[in-house]
């Protein structure tokens, strides 16, 4: 079986005139009677932007986290405020403390904000559904849980530490993605992709048990990668040929640009919070 889905970015870098931008993701995709909210951005514009878009966030029937970085989960208590009913899922490793330390800047601590751990352990078990194991949401849409590393050229793409002395690497296991069956093969939807671009498709691949890729949507996390990373993964691109990709958020315009000129099989879009994506319903 396949379905049809429609996917609208709600909040991105970039934005659509009469949009805000932020530096957050948050998607909502509608596939098999289901409305699945991915993400919250960091909690700036999702509400903004939702009420111009005409999304009514009380409806969601599934809030699905990829990973517990403040710009993706820092508009959950705004979600439950609107919405009393959709299970949230998430790995369990979300609620913990993470830290980032660039040489060139002061550390930062990126956890979701207090007040969104807070509302998140007031919760039931019914509704908070943490799990590290892939789960499906329908017949054509799935959680990956947490991904396999198993690419030697993939990080997660920044000096990440669980605690604020940076002794500690932060591996973001709970880095998740999902997938959605189509006519035309897997659309992967990735939050900020921690777990590497080729180890959450070929993971996918393998949960879904079909090797077609008809596009990819979100962020790549190609930001601060290497060249040789960077290299690496076109290589991989080109060999696996989608259809489309909408990078945006964490992926770099720069690579954007970069992806765009060399992948020549496959429509390069940037993201933006406004855009829909997917197929269009008669």
């Amino acid at each position: 079986m396949s379905c049809l889905f429609e996917l609208t970015v709600i909040c991105d870098n970039h934005a659509a005139e009469g949009l805000l931008p932020e530096h957050g993701l948050a998607f909502v995709l509608r596939a098999d009677e289901n409305k699945i909210l991915f993400d919250t951005g960091s909690g700036e514009t999702l509400i903004h932007n939702a009420t111009k878009l005409g999304i009514d966030l009380a409806d969601i029937t599934y809030l699905v986290l990829s990973h517990g970085h403040y710009d993706h989960t820092g508009g959950i208590a705004q979600v439950l405020h609107l919405n009393e009913h959709c299970p949230l899922i998430a790995h369990p490793f979300v609620l913990s403390e993470r830290y980032s330390r660039h040489p060139d800047r002061p550390v930062r601590r990126i956890s979701m904000p207090f007040s969104v751990q807070a509302a998140l352990q007031q919760l039931s078990p019914i509704r908070l559904r943490c799990q590290s194991v892939s789960s499906m949401l329908s017949n054509n849409v799935g959680v990956t849980g947490k991904i396999p590393r198993t690419s030697l050229f993939e990080d997660t793409g920044g000096p990440f530490y669980i605690d604020e002395a940076g002794q500690f690497n932060d591996a973001i296991p709970d880095d998740q993605a999902l997938w959605i069956n189509t006519p035309q093969g897997l659309v992967i939807i990735l939050g900020c992709c921690h777990a590497g671009v080729v180890n959450t498709i070929e993971y996918i691949r393998h949960l879904a048990g079909e090797s077609r890729v008809a596009g990819i949507i979100g962020g790549l996390h190609l930001l601060h990668a290497s060249p040789e990373r960077i290299e690496q993964t076109l290589i991989y691109l080109k060999k696996l040929k989608p259809d489309f990709i909408y990078a945006g958020h964490c992926t770099g315009d720069d690579v954007i640009v970069t992806m765009r000129e060399n992948l020549r099989d496959t429509a390069v879009c940037q993201l933006y919070a406004g855009i829909d994506i997917g197929t269009v319903r008669s």
